[in-house]
């Protein structure tokens, strides 16, 4: 009877656990199934251009699955780079998303700017908070006011400059960019990277757009800056006189500010009126100013030209300031330009003089027409590649270009 007993005590309780185990697995599901809490909601990211005038920024909030229930969430705005009440008006509220809807939004009112000043991008953000009858996969999103683009950028104007009149010389040109918009009459904007990045390798692909040049405050801005243009990381400024503007002798006057920084390569120059026909060097590029961006304070001149050979040859020579560098305020970046003989000079201080004798009996290309080149480059041979200390955008102003004869 005891073994009996035992036997059916044990055959019992091995019944009532595997039906506790039963139990615990249908508990179990029942819990896993009774986890859905529901739908989740989303909030995206958003920008917008800043307007002359007021503008409305949507803010969209997305289920991932409509819901039988009504849905809220709350949301407030934290200020950032953007600041209420001067770039949008702070707001917060509650948000509701009927049973079988799976969207809404939030409307934030952006302050217009009737200067259109170019400045940083600005933002702020939303948040959300106390989610009703839901969960929040995504609760808070960037509102990016872009300010990037603005056409109005003022500069320090401090610095050198050098008068309208001179003894002996008649101004005869001159471009004083006093007005709102580059003069096409006069300049060409060269779109495009050329072979090879213009034949040095540049890293820049070069447009006509106003984020990259335009005229604001009383100069000439040209702006590079790190974006994509197909294979072309960065996006900058050429401009040229070519076929509308060129000269042979006189003194000319650049008033200008440059960037700097590693891969930067800013230049003011010139090329012979000739290079369709007579192609580069044999045309003759004379360099009124380039600065490699590395050695922020040293400006250079240079002549380039064909060798009686044929090849490349050139002479030069560099500026070196004494305190600051010349990013800090205006200089004026000159040459004399008479026949047979070019000098240079930086805030009317000669640093170099090259004449036809220097040229070693090669032909001498500077005695005939040549057309004006801005531009700003990124990379290539001479300054090599920007790198984590390269700060975009960089900018270069030319306050005024002037011819005297």
């Amino acid at each position: 009877m005891k073994i009996t007993c035992s036997m059916y005590k044990y055959k019992l309780s091995k019944s009532v656990l595997i039906l506790n185990f039963s139990i615990c697995l249908l508990y179990l599901f029942s819990c896993s199934k009774g986890s859905d809490t529901g739908p989740a909601l989303s909030i995206q990211d958003v920008s917008i251009i800043r307007n002359t005038s007021e503008s409305t920024m949507r803010f969209h909030i997305i289920l991932n699955k409509p819901s039988t229930n009504a849905i809220s969430v709350d949301y407030t705005l934290t200020d950032g780079t953007a600041v209420s009440p001067g770039d949008f008006v702070s707001a917060s509220g509650t948000v509701s998303i009927p049973g079988g809807q799976t969207d809404a939004t939030i409307n934030v009112l952006i302050k217009g700017d009737p200067l259109s000043v170019r400045k940083p991008n600005l933002q702020f953000t939303v948040n959300l908070n106390n989610p009703k009858f839901c969960t929040i996969a995504t609760g808070t999103a960037t509102g990016t006011i872009v300010t990037e683009d603005g056409t109005s950028l003022s500069t320090d104007n401090t610095g050198y400059s050098t008068p309208l009149t001179y003894p002996g010389y008649s101004l005869v040109w001159s471009d004083e960019f006093n007005g709102n918009s580059l003069d096409l009459s006069i300049w060409n904007q060269e779109i495009g990277n050329g072979s090879g990045g213009w034949g040095n390798n540049e890293l820049e692909s070069y447009t006509g757009s106003l984020k990259n040049t335009f005229v604001s405050n009383g100069n000439l801005v040209i702006e590079a800056r790190k974006e994509t243009i197909g294979t072309f990381n960065y996006t900058s400024g050429r401009m040229t006189t070519q076929d509308k503007k060129f000269f042979k002798f006189g003194r000319i006057d650049i008033r200008a500010k440059l960037p700097v920084g590693k891969g930067i390569w800013p230049a003011l120059w010139m090329l012979g009126k000739n290079i369709s026909s007579a192609g580069w060097p044999g045309c003759g590029e004379i360099d009124i100013m380039e600065l490699i961006g590395t050695n922020p304070s040293t400006v250079y001149g240079t002549l380039h030209w064909s060798n009686a050979g044929g090849s490349h040859a050139s002479k030069g020579a560099n500026y070196p300031l004494l305190a600051g560098d010349y990013s800090k305020e205006f200089h004026v970046f000159s040459i004399i330009w008479a026949l047979n003989n070019i000098s240079w000079y930086v805030d009317d201080q000669k640093y170099l003089d090259i004449s036809i004798s220097d040229l070693s009996g090669a032909n001498y290309p500077f005695n005939s027409d040549q057309f004006f080149i801005f531009n700003v480059a990124i990379g290539g041979n001479w300054p090599g590649s920007p790198d984590y200390t390269t700060e975009f955008p960089q900018r270069m102003f030319v306050d005024y270009i002037r011819v005297f004869q």
